[in-house]
């Protein structure tokens, strides 16, 4: 069957939370490894990556300002995607994707991509923007990005550790 891309509706989070959870597992366990045994992940996360991105993934869904929609695979949500509008910049931002990783590497994530980007032109939106990592971890965010046409802006972001 066919991926169908859906509004979100509020009985998807608890499905949203749970694949996000799944798809960053290796984003996370990247993260940690490029912050090194500096203890900078463990202060960054003081309870644990999961119980903060549980609460991101929450908060996004709820959002009013966010608009969401969820990827099904045979009745099944198998992905999301949330969207920001900044209609003052003309602008539309992808504020979180994620595919569950037993979908991984089988489109849904650039379908959902591109779903997102023809809204955004159709809300008209004149750029669309998306933030990921520069660590392995987040290397196949990068690649459906760019193969979705966005053009890549690196900027690097550093942390130190003060206590």
């Amino acid at each position: 069957m066919e991926p169908v891309v859906r509004a979100f509706d509020d009985r998807d989070l608890d499905a949203v939370v749970a694949l996000s959870l799944r798809a960053w597992t290796p984003v996370f366990a990247s993260l940690e490894e490029v912050l090194g045994p500096s203890g900078l992940f463990a202060r960054m996360y003081p309870q644990g990556w999961r119980t903060d991105q549980r609460q991101a993934v929450a908060d996004v869904c709820r959002s009013e300002e966010n608009h969401v929609w969820v990827a099904e695979v045979d009745s099944a949500v198998a992905g999301f995607v949330a969207v920001r509008l900044d209609r003052d910049e003309g602008m539309g931002e992808i504020s979180m994707l994620a595919v569950d990783p037993a979908h991984q590497r089988g489109g849904l994530g650039s379908l959902l991509t591109a779903f997102c980007l023809e809204w955004m032109s159709g809300q008209g939106m004149a750029l669309a923007m998306v933030e990921t990592g520069g660590d392995p971890g987040h290397a196949p965010a990068r690649q459906t990005y760019e193969k979705a046409g966005f053009t890549p802006l690196p900027i690097v972001r550093y942390f130190k550790r003060l206590r």
